[in-house]
């Protein structure tokens, strides 16, 4: 078993430790040591019983575990990018999970620090980036590729051939007509319809889907 931290205590962290459970349960991988968040006010305490160890500079402490940087909040969703690159970790220290219910078909590639969550499907031949979420039973489908960073919400579906660009967040429930692009640090809100291509750096609602704003207030936020 290798040991393995998560950087962050959110919801996302604490689904990826449920995830990581699940592995082990299957096949003993993962020796989890704990969270680490930048919140003063954590550091000692249990979430969802793993400690939470310490600030990220305690990563220091800890040169041969595995990394995952699990942070996404649709408010501010480019976070966990500034975090990866704060860290410089070099690709084989970060892990990639993928939950016992997912299914990865025949073809498809999964890059390192991403994490599938339980009932994620990616049909064939999907190429899945570095540090990518993507959450419950979102269903990726043939051809389908994933830029680095970007997180896919629980319950959304993309038809075959999209692209998601570097940073892109697509919403929960929200629906991406085949062989569109979602440009780099766009949002798809939530339920949304895409039937054609999002421009970078814009957040995208509705039914046929349309431009809101962009994304300039959405991707400042907190490291950690």
């Amino acid at each position: 078993m290798r040991d393995l931290v998560i950087v962050g205590a959110g919801g996302f962290a604490r689904e990826t430790a449920a995830a990581v459970r699940a592995v082990n349960e299957v096949r003993a991988a993962w020796r989890l040591r704990g969270f680490l968040d930048d919140d003063p006010a954590l550091h000692g305490t249990e979430r969802s019983g793993v400690p939470i160890l310490g600030g990220i500079d305690h990563l220091a402490d800890l040169p041969g575990a595995a990394v995952l940087v699990c942070i996404g909040n649709p408010r501010h969703y480019g976070t966990r990018e500034r975090v990866v690159g704060k860290l410089s970790l070099p690709p084989d220290r970060y892990a990639t999970i993928v939950h016992p219910t997912a299914q990865v078909g025949s073809g498809s590639l999964v890059g390192p620090g991403t994490v599938l969550l339980a009932g994620v499907v990616l049909t064939a031949d999907v190429t899945v980036g570095a540090h990518v979420a993507v959450m419950p039973q979102a269903v990726l489908t043939h051809d389908d590729v994933v830029g680095d960073f970007a997180t896919i919400a629980s319950g959304a579906r993309l038809g075959g051939s999209a692209l998601l660009e570097r940073g892109s967040y697509i919403g929960a429930g929200a629906l991406i007509r085949e062989g569109v692009t979602i440009g780099a640090r766009s949002l798809v809100g939530m339920g949304s319809v895409v039937l054609g291509d999002v421009p970078p750096d814009e957040i995208w609602v509705g039914n046929p889907a349309r431009k809101l704003r962009s994304t300039s207030d959405t991707l400042t936020g907190a490291t950690s």
